[in-house]
């Protein structure tokens, strides 16, 4: 598991958008970029190249596309 503070400084590294923890990834809150990003041995693997793309269907289902609250 990602702590809470790692979690609030981290970014998308293709647009620079929060992620959003949701199991074992981390799903960027942009609905253009969509990408989902792994977590192995609770270290978040943020390499685009080694990202997934997710489909606007399956981003909507995500908890990256509901509003979050702010901080």
């Amino acid at each position: 598991m990602v702590s809470p503070e790692l979690l609030k400084i981290l970014a998308c590294p293709d647009c620079k958008t929060p992620v959003v923890m949701e199991g074992a990834a981390l799903i960027c809150g942009n609905g253009q970029c969509r990408r989902r990003y792994r977590i192995d041995d609770d270290i978040p693997v943020m390499l685009i190249e080694e990202s997934e793309v997710l489909t606007p269907d399956a981003w909507r289902q995500t908890g990256a596309a509901k509003p979050q609250p702010a901080a």
